[in-house]
This record gives structure tokens, sequence and C-alpha cells, in this order.
């Protein structure tokens, strides 16, 4: 594989990255063999993994949209942001309000290689390689520190990455620690793998099986209860309609993607914090 592929010195292409097992659902070219056999393993128990991908995709760019338009933010933290795609954060947000900052956080160094190139000319976002299990790292960065400030309201947005962390990571207590840096009026968005439980016996079985195919294969991968999901926003305030199935949160018209299986095995909400 390695001598068919090549990759910017310093990515391992032996190992699989979540970054790029995403960028492959989205239709993304910056993924390798093996990313591309944990894809096929995961679309064996969830065939509609890549519209569950577009679905999260989609409810980024309502709640970035709600973010600059309704709630007036204008500087954005995203963390976990992985690749490039069709619609990041910072067009999103420009579009409605020229100048918005954003800091793109992620601890695959494919995403600093590939991020930097798309921002060279744009001197309002930039990327930085970080870990959220490192939450002072990321407050305390310099670049974060140049361009964020914490004396207005933030976006904060943790689209598909508290997943990844194991319980003993303490994602709670992450959460907790970087939501306790924003000031009044921040917003913070999370999007999450979810286990119906009983409610959805079918669904909770495709969620455990979906579950044992992450951690045997990326390390990581947690299908939480819902009340597991609103404890990460603590005492924040949750923006209607509250902790919903993606395609359930705001639905505009040009959302097309269509999860069968997935529906309920992936959920977000926004919260507010006052």
């Amino acid at each position: 594989m390695a001598e068919e592929e090549w990759a910017p010195s310093g990515i391992d292409i032996t190992t699989p990255s979540v970054a790029r097992v995403y960028d492959f659902f989205l239709g993304g070219k910056d993924n390798f063999a093996v990313d591309r056999q944990v894809a096929e393993m995961v679309l064996t128990v969830a065939p509609d993994a890549p519209e569950a991908g577009k679905a999260n995709r989609e409810f980024l760019g309502r709640v970035v949209r709600y973010l600059v338009e309704e709630a007036g933010i204008r500087q954005f933290i995203d963390i976990g942001s992985g690749l490039p795609t069709a619609g990041n954060v910072h067009e999103i947000a420009q579009a409605s309000a020229p100048g918005a900052k954003v800091v793109y956080v992620d601890n695959d160094p494919i995403v600093l290689v590939h991020g930097r190139a798309l921002l060279a000319a744009d001197d309002s976002t930039t990327v930085i390689q970080a870990d959220l299990r490192n939450p002072e790292e990321i407050l305390a960065h310099p670049v974060v520190g140049e361009l964020i400030d914490f004396e207005q309201p933030v976006g904060l947005l943790l689209f598909a990455i508290l997943h990844h962390l194991r319980d003993d990571e303490e994602p709670s207590g992450i959460a907790a620690r970087l939501i306790q840096a924003l000031p009044a009026g921040s917003h913070v968005v999370i999007s999450h793998f979810h286990n119906p439980g009983a409610e959805r016996p079918e669904v909770a079985a495709q969620a455990t099986a979906a579950e044992k195919i992450f951690n045997e294969t990326l390390g990581t991968g947690r299908w939480r209860t819902r009340a597991e999901i609103l404890a990460f926003f603590g005492d924040l305030e949750l923006v209607e309609p509250g902790l919903v199935p993606l395609p359930e949160w705001r639905p505009g018209p040009d959302d097309h993607a269509e999860p069968g299986i997935t529906y309920y095995t992936f959920v977000g909400a926004v919260g507010r914090k006052n």
C-alpha cells in the first residue's frame, strides 16, 4: 500500500484516521486504503453512513448560519474540524458576516497540511494541531489567543468529536472546562453518536454493532444515551428544538441528506451560555 499511495511527510497511511474515514464518507479524496477498509466495515452495519455524514455537514451549515445571523456570533472555535470539504465553517460564517474569525483545531497532521493550504490567504481564519483531550492546550494556544477574544461571545463547535473520547478520558470534564472559558452569550454546538436503547431496539442493536467496529478499527467510538449527551451541555440553555436527530434541527429547503437506520443514532443540539 505504501508503494502505491503517497502522503505528505509525517502522515501515517498504515493506521486509519477518523478524519480521513469521514472524508471518505463525504466523497472526499484525502483518504487512503486503510481508511477505506474501515469505512467498508462500517458500511456493513450502517449502509447509509455517507448520508449520516452529509446530515452532519448540513446540520453544521444550518447551525453556523443561525449563530451568525440570529445569535450575532462573529468568532468560532471548531474542534475536531476534520479535513476541509464543501461548506467549511469560515465560508458559511463569512458569507453572512465578512471578517468572522474561525480557529480550526484537529489532532490529525493531515488536517493541518490541507487546512493551511486552504487558508493561506485568509488572515481571519487559521488551523492548529491540538487534541481535545487537552483543553488547556487549546485555550492557551497563542494562535487562539491572537484570533479569539474571550471577552466576546464565541461559537464552540464540537461536531462528531466527543463520541471519539472514551468514558475514562472524562469527556464531560473536558466539555465543562471549555464551556467555563466562554463568556456569556457564547453558544456550544454538539453532534454525537446516539444509542436510543429500549426505545428503538433495532436501532440500538445497529448502534452497538457500529460501536464495536469503531473500537476495533479506529480505537474510539461511543454511542451514548440521550442523558449522557445532554450532560455535556451542563447548565446551558438549549436552543429550540433541543437535542434531536440531525435532520430535525431547523431543517431548510436545501437539505438533501436522507439517513436510514442511522437517523436516530446521530443527534445534535445547540446550547447558549447565559
